[in-house]
Formats: C-alpha cells, structure tokens, sequence
C-alpha cells in the first residue's frame, strides 16, 4: 500500500500542472504577438524591397531621360506662376561653367563616390558644427529625387540616392543635370536660363568671369545676383575662376570633361 502511494505521489510530481485562466490568456496574447510581429516584419520587408527597386529603376531611367519634373521646380513654379529653365545638354555649355561649378561646389568631385570626407572634415568649425559638406552628387540627389528639410529621413534617403547615382551615372551626367537643376536666382533654374537672365548670353559663350559669377552666388541664388555683385561675391568670383584653371591643371576636371 505504501508503495502505491509513493508510485502515485511521483506520477503527480511529474504530471505538469494544469494551466488557469490567466496562463492561458498570456499564452494565447503572447501567439497572437508573435503572429502580428512577424507579419509586420514582412510587410516591411516587402515594402523596402519595393522601394529599393523603384528607387533603382528610377535612377537608372533618369540617366537617359531628363527630370524636368522635381519637387523644387513644381513647387516654384506653382508659387511663382512662372519659371524659366532651358534644358541643356553638358557639351553645348561653355567647359568652364562646368569647371566652375565644380570648383565651387565640390572641387574633389572627380575622385569621391559621392561623399567627401576630406571636404566635411575641413567644413567642421571650431564648434563641431558643421558648415557645408555637400557634394554635387548629393545636390542632385536631393533636388532631383527628394524635398526640401533637414530631417534624419531625408538626409538618409539623400544618402541613398547619392550613392545609386554615383552607381549609374557617369560623372558627366552627374554635372550636366546640376549645371540644368541649380536654382540661379528666383525662378531661374539652370546655368543656361542663368546665363541669358543675368547676361545675356548663350550657353556656349559664358565667358570664365560669367561663369565664376554663377557659380558663386551658389548656394544662396535668392540672396546675391551675378549681375550686381558686392565685394564678396567678386572675391568669391576670382577664388572660382583660379579653382576652375586648377582643375583643368591637375586633372581634377578629366571625369566630366572626357564623358
């Protein structure tokens, strides 16, 4: 008899305890969590992959096809009710407003994939913060393919861009639509209207003086004019027109200038 109740008292001890209420409801919140977690993660999952595919058909697309159509011009242009831009393919500029701009903008532009580390080391202030850093590439990407803000997203979608571009672009192309996108005063886009706006002249004939006068009333087009420059923006002119002579010198123009 004994025996029996000891056989009978170690069966119990090894029979799991039958679950409450309250342990079934937690088993059955946490199965439905689960569920959910994982169909939440696969929609992300799918939705990037989406994205990251649209995102790369585009760029692909628009290294042949020109964007007339980006965020910043739609927006002036419903703003201001009229724009001016003339779309204008790199080898009918003048090769210094190439060289200018580039010299300006991005000087090391031929020998980085689209982020200049050495540019945004020198761009740090004494403070830490930063001041410019942008390459030409980013420009593009972000007046191209994006809106205008400084949040973490954007910058990150920027990031993004650039390097797709960098990916599928030549560098002759990466110029050739800044030199069409940049914004060269209100409602002016582009090197070309630019040049007519300002001076009067045709593409191919900006001179290396109207060509640094551009491109240094980049980046704050709304703020100077090329056409009545203060102090500044002639010292900025000569600094330019000097940097464009370098380039060519040294080489630093080749990546753009040979296609």
């Amino acid at each position: 008899m004994a025996d029996d109740d000891a056989a009978k008292l170690r069966k119990k001890i090894r029979e799991p305890r039958k679950k409450g209420r309250v342990g079934k409801a937690a088993d059955g919140f946490t199965s439905v969590w689960r569920r959910w977690t994982r169909r939440v993660f696969k929609w992300v999952f799918f939705g990037a992959m989406i994205g990251v595919a649209i995102s790369v058909v585009l760029v692909v697309m628009l290294r042949f096809v020109n964007p007339y159509m980006t965020y910043y011009y739609v927006a002036e242009r419903m703003r201001l009710g009229e724009v001016s831009r003339d779309w204008t393919p790199l080898e009918e500029f003048s090769p210094v407003m190439a060289r200018s701009v580039v010299a300006a903008e991005d000087a090391n532009f031929c020998s980085h994939f689209g982020f200049d580390i050495e540019g945004i080391k020198a761009a740090l202030a004494d403070d830490g913060r930063v001041r410019g850093g942008s390459t030409i590439s980013q420009q593009v990407a972000k007046n191209v393919f994006l809106w205008q803000g400084r949040t973490w997203v954007r910058k990150g979608m920027e990031a993004w861009f650039t390097l797709l571009i960098e990916v599928f672009w030549p560098k002759a192309r990466i110029v050739e639509v800044y030199l069409n996108i940049a914004e060269m005063d209100e409602g002016v886009f582009g090197a070309a209207a630019a040049g007519r706006h300002y001076f009067g002249v045709e593409p191919n004939k900006i001179t290396s003086v109207q060509a640094g006068r551009l491109a240094a009333i980049l980046p704050s087009p709304k703020k100077r004019s090329a056409s009545r420059a203060t102090s500044y923006t002639k010292k900025r002119t000569r600094q330019i027109i000097s940097g464009a002579r370098t380039i060519a010198a040294d080489g630093r123009a080749d990546c753009f200038e040979s296609g």
